[in-house]
């Protein structure tokens, strides 16, 4: 039998903590978080862990970018951890593990997430589409630095890429043969080839522009 999400667990995320997301601008925000709450749930069920607290997890992972993006996965557990509305639901031991996967789940981290829950919202977070991580990676730029040209946009998301989702760089895959692997490997044959890398940059960016524009 399929797993499903509590029904008053997906009610009280719906009006409660996914509108958070609002002011996150496009790349942190309610695109992002439900294509990881997508991606945690089928993790999940592949899994056979729990469904809800995988659900709530992925609600909650970046709700730490209401404060300082470098440490945002932290502030993010410490919100879930003081949600006393979570106890409806959850165990203090089960509150516990959420807290430490939300803590987990940034791509930069060194460590191993502590347990299969971490382990799952970091691999939904990783959501390897070459369109998703490109298009992601321009909105971050444009939000945080509008005054800036093409060009330097361009710079920045190529030393982005290449810190992160090259051969080369930090990210990491912690659940084996999970979808992500081949996509990775896709995405940095791209990366690697930078003529194309720049056809792809310029697609992206011109339609952001122009959307911005209209």
């Amino acid at each position: 039998m399929i797993q499903q999400i509590d029904l008053s667990l997906m009610e009280f995320i719906d009006q409660q903590i996914l509108p958070r997301y609002a002011s996150f601008g496009k790349s942190h925000g309610l695109f992002h978080v439900t294509r990881v709450i997508k991606n945690s749930i089928v993790l999940a069920r592949q899994l056979g862990v729990d469904i809800n607290m995988a659900y709530t997890i992925a609600a909650y992972h970046d709700l730490g970018m209401d404060g300082p993006r470098a440490i945002h996965h932290i502030t993010g557990g410490r919100i879930l951890a003081m949600d006393a509305r979570l106890k409806r639901w959850f165990s203090p031991e089960q509150i516990k593990i959420m807290r430490e996967a939300v803590e987990d789940h940034r791509a930069s981290a060194s460590h191993t997430p502590r347990n299969i829950y971490g382990k799952i919202v970091a691999e939904a977070d990783r959501d390897i589409d070459e369109e998703v991580v490109f298009t992601r990676a321009i909105e971050y730029g444009m939000e945080k630095s509008p005054d800036k040209d093409k060009e330097w946009q361009w710079k920045r998301f190529v030393t982005h890429m290449e810190e992160k989702y090259s051969i080369n760089g930090y990210i990491k895959l912690w659940i084996p043969h999970s979808p992500n692997e081949n996509k990775l490997k896709s995405l940095r044959e791209v990366i690697a080839n930078k003529s194309l890398l720049r056809q792809r940059f310029d697609a992206i960016y011109d339609k952001l522009l122009q959307g911005k524009s209209e």
